[in-house]
């Protein structure tokens, strides 16, 4: 009854909460030199005094952040409250270990692109992607932690343009909606907290939100899935599977087991505005429900379900029923996803996406990784007066690259590659995108902890 109370009351009492850390246990006495046998086991090694006070030392260190709270053995934390395979291996980051008991963690990734997508439609563009995403956690009681995460981004720099993606659709720029380009992100893409209570051994209960933070909805966004690590350009099908992975206004609860996960969400249904350098108006218009399922630290399943207000701006009025259901396994160096998105107009039409993504890692220097995506589109033509304006077109985009890793010792990677993408289109497209085009794209990508 006691944890049942302290989760409805978790964040008025956190400060008052006594820690029960392992950090706070007194050091144990060394055996008596006569008695102390010899054996150099590292369990009888004497505790190692903790630091005075007045030195506020930290621990630095270089390695995986340990599973957000909750995680359980099979899994890891996606973006937002999503899961992962636990054998993808947490994200690594720079941590440092306070006297206070917070673990603070930082991570960041720093990606130059060259891209030259192909055809009458293409263009070419060379562009910074960034992100660097800082943490605190700690635990507050014997049997509950919390965590503050903040995840920023320099891509609106970029302008509100973006970059060139072939086929690529969704938001607006200067009044206009983006096509055959990619957005840049927002300057905040997340700025939340989360609060875990174990109320069983193996269940826990947990709040996350924030001004800027990701619904239960779909699966792990694209930047955040091993699966995608390398892949240069964001996904075609992006707002179908994952849009909302920047949204003004969550609260999302939900309970964990070893296998299982359920939560759903409120939240903002409108995408972000093309203000990219400040933070939007927060709103609880929408919803959502996810159910995770995690049967060993090889798979993780899940489905979602919401329903999003008027998520769109060039779609004005029309609300968005989403329903999405992707399938992640990792094992050894392979991590892969398919993955399946419906997204309901109303009133309109259910437009279907698919993908498919992969990425192997050969060796401590070489990767391979893929993406094949098949998206039905209807955004391809904005201009009223043109004949093809609101055609339903479905594309397929093949996608396929080589990164060469080098490891910059224990705290960052350099990896230097490319990509070809090729695409399966109607003969109604040759006009306006040619016949066969190819797209092309060089990266380097450095990034700290990973």
């Amino acid at each position: 009854m006691r944890r049942l109370l302290f989760a409805t009351l978790l964040f008025p009492v956190a400060a008052a909460a006594q820690d029960h850390s392992m950090h706070d246990m007194p050091a144990q006495p060394a055996p008596a030199p006569q008695e102390a046998p010899v054996d150099h086991s590292m369990h009888d090694m004497p505790a190692q005094p903790a630091p005075a006070p007045q030195e506020a030392a930290m621990d630095h260190s270089m390695h995986d952040m340990a599973a957000m709270p909750g995680m359980g053995a099979n899994a890891v934390g996606g973006s937002g409250s999503a899961l992962l395979p636990a054998a993808e291996g947490a994200m690594r980051g720079f941590h440092a270990t306070t006297t206070g008991n917070w673990m603070l963690m930082a991570h960041g990734v720093l990606t130059g692109v060259y891209t030259d997508q192909g055809g009458p439609r293409g263009d070419d563009m060379a562009v910074v992607q960034s992100m660097a995403m800082l943490s605190a956690s700690r635990p507050i009681a014997e049997y509950a932690r919390i965590e503050f995460r903040a995840m920023l981004s320099l891509e609106p720099a970029m302008g509100r343009r973006g970059y060139p993606n072939l086929f690529a659709t969704g938001e607006t720029a200067n009044g206009r909606p983006l096509v055959d380009r990619q957005h840049p992100h927002d300057l905040f893409m997340e700025l939340s907290a989360r609060a875990d209570v174990d109320i069983a051994p193996g269940t826990s209960l947990f709040l996350y939100g924030g001004p800027v933070a990701e619904p239960a909805l779909g699966p792990s966004a694209f930047m955040h899935r091993r699966s995608a690590r390398y892949l240069p350009l964001s996904p075609i099908g992006h707002h179908w599977f994952d849009s909302t992975h920047i949204t003004y206004g969550v609260v999302t609860a939900g309970a964990k087991t070893d296998a299982f996960q359920f939560e759903g969400s409120a939240f903002k249904g409108r995408e972000p505005d093309e203000a990219r350098w400040n933070i939007d108006t927060p709103r609880l218009d929408s919803w959502s429900v996810r159910a995770t399922w995690t049967p060993s630290p090889h798979w993780t399943a899940q489905i979602s379900h919401g329903r999003l207000k008027e998520p769109e701006v060039q779609h004005p009025g029309e609300d968005e029923a989403r329903t999405t259901a992707s399938l992640h396994y990792a094992r050894g160096g392979l991590s892969a996803m398919l993955g399946f998105s419906a997204k309901n107009r109303l009133p309109g039409d259910t437009l279907t996406a698919w993908v498919g993504e992969a990425n192997w890692d050969l060796s401590r220097h070489h990767s391979l990784f893929g993406r094949i995506e098949n998206v039905a589109n209807d955004e391809l033509f904005p201009d009223h007066a043109d004949p093809l304006h609101d055609r339903l077109f479905r594309i397929t985009r093949f996608e396929a690259g080589y990164a060469h890793r080098i490891p910059l010792g224990k705290a960052a990677e350099l990896a230097l590659g490319g990509s070809l993408a090729a695409y399966a289109k109607p003969a109604a497209l040759d006009a306006a995108y040619g016949k066969a085009p190819i797209s092309g794209t060089l990266f380097a990508r450095l990034a700290l902890g990973q």
